[in-house]
């Protein structure tokens, strides 16, 4: 019998014992957890875009020969800065110097034939006036003087078009620009049905720089400022970030916004303007167009502070304690840092720091360090 109570008091001990432990287990998950707390308070931030751009000179003029020939001279040099109506190519003039001289010789033999018809026909009026001749033969006379100036007219429009090819022989670079690269050298067969240029000269003294935002951003951008128009007008300046890294010394301005939307791509165009003074922008190149976005007072809060579930932004905010997952609305753009927070939150709201995905709803959390982190401690 003694045997028997001991064993059954050692089995109570150990009841009270587990029951204990369980007691202070649940005590423990009571506990609150301690987490990096945030108060949302307004800050301004200046948030910046890059869209992808080609550039392209104000000027970029395929120069063609109007006249077929050989080319005998070459006066240009690649990569040389020309001026308008400087002479690029010259092209065999022999055979327009003698169509000119040809065309000359018929202005010379129509104006005899003009002076011819005109004595002929001053005649025939004397003896019309006499009754020598009908009237039929004074007809006919004025008839050939009148043709005779009409062929004169004609001979002085060959003459003209004569002298106009032979101009054409001397290719003349339609703007000031830098001439680009040519395959043509003395020798060669030119005429105005060629596919190829002789040369393109680019007007590089400022160069557009050509890029797209879809669009809903254009709409975005159109209704901060109005229209389109006040858009354009009232848009900062923007900078140009080139292919090595390096930010372009000039700022650039928005100066054309297309108002068709591309229905392949559903993209809207832009343009920017940046002056190249010192040439630094080569037309055909590509860079980056940096927008700036200007976001006073707004709801900052850490990327760490969310969480995603299906395409959507969730946030735990606190509230007496206990974590509340609360979906959020945020600004398209940010710094791979921060959101602003455009919707779900308020000034004021405590949220978790860090960690929001390893969290639940319910949870009970303190601050950490018994204080609250501010928002402006994640910058």
């Amino acid at each position: 019998m003694s045997y028997i109570k001991n064993i059954l008091g050692i089995a109570l001990v150990g009841l009270t014992s587990v029951s204990c432990d369980n007691s202070n287990d649940n005590h423990a998950s009571d506990a609150p957890k301690e987490y990096p707390l945030a108060v949302v308070k307004p800050e301004d931030r200046n948030l910046s875009v890059k869209y992808s751009a080609v550039l392209e000179g104000c000027q970029d003029v395929e120069v063609r020969p109007e006249v077929a020939g050989l080319i005998t001279k070459v006066n240009v040099k690649e990569g040389a800065h020309v001026r308008k109506g400087e002479v690029l190519f010259i092209i065999d003039q022999i055979p327009y110097r003698t169509a000119v001289q040809k065309a000359e010789a018929m202005v010379a033999t129509a104006e005899a034939g003009v002076a011819n018809a005109k004595l002929v026909l001053e005649g025939k009026e004397e003896l019309f006036k006499e009754k020598v001749i009908s009237d039929y033969e004074l007809r006919t006379a004025q008839n050939s003087y009148r043709s005779a100036e009409a062929s004169l007219l004609q001979a002085k429009a060959q003459l003209r078009e004569a002298e106009n090819n032979l101009s054409y022989t001397e290719v003349k670079s339609p703007v000031n620009g830098i001439a680009g690269m040519t395959s043509y050298r003395i020798g060669a067969l030119v005429s105005p049905t060629m596919t190829e240029p002789l040369i393109s000269v680019s007007d590089n003294s400022y160069l557009y720089a050509y890029f797209s935002m879809n669009e809903r951003q254009a709409l975005e951008l159109a209704s901060k400022y109005g229209t389109i128009n006040d858009a354009i007008k009232s848009y900062p300046p923007v900078s140009l970030e080139l292919k090595n890294g390096d930010v372009y010394e000039n700022d650039g301005m928005i100066d054309v916004i297309s108002g068709i939307v591309d229905k392949t791509t559903g993209t809207v165009s832009l343009r920017a303007t940046f002056p190249n003074d010192k040439g630094k922008l080569l037309s055909g190149g590509s860079a980056n167009v940096i927008l700036t976005y200007n976001r006073p007072a707004s709801m900052v809060i850490p990327q760490e502070a969310t969480y995603e579930i299906q395409n959507r932004i969730f946030t735990y905010k606190v509230v007496d304690g206990t974590t509340v997952s609360t979906p959020i609305e945020v600004f398209k753009i940010n710094d791979g840092k921060e959101y602003i927070v455009t919707e779900g939150l308020s000034v004021g709201d405590t949220i978790v720091a860090e960690g929001a995905g390893l969290l639940k709803a319910g949870t009970k959390v303190t601050a950490m360090q018994e204080e609250t982190k501010m928002v402006e401690d994640k910058k």
